[in-house]
């Protein structure tokens, strides 16, 4: 038994049986490429939402200044519509018209009859 198991010790020590052509270096190369795509795809996201939210707040402060623009506008149109009255319609060449309303006559008439019994 004992020389058996030296047989056997010698001989695979010279052999090769499993010849799995770098598999192990071929296997780390891939996970390599895909980490370093996963980090460039988390680069990308995260630069497009810090992007976004300066946008965001640069379109907010617009939004308020236009807020601010609408505000003074509307005291200003109230302002003006109080001064307008007939008279200055009037000077403006404005005229008020007498209303003409369209009449039709009935098809037919109802008859109705008060006591029914």
């Amino acid at each position: 038994m004992r020389t058996i198991t030296q047989k056997m010790k010698s001989y695979t020590a010279g052999v090769n049986i499993v010849n799995n052509n770098n598999i192990e270096e071929r296997v780390l190369k891939t996970l390599f490429v895909f980490g370093g795509a996963l980090v460039l795809v988390y680069v990308l996201i995260l630069g497009n939402m810090i992007f976004n939210i300066i946008e965001r707040k640069a379109l907010e402060a617009d939004a308020r200044v236009l807020g601010n623009e609408v505000g003074s506008l509307e005291i200003e149109y109230l302002s003006m519509s109080n001064k307008i009255d007939l008279e200055l319609a009037s000077s403006l060449g404005f005229k008020e018209t007498k209303t003409k309303f369209a009449t039709r006559k009935s098809l037919g008439s109802i008859k109705l009859v008060n006591n029914e019994i």
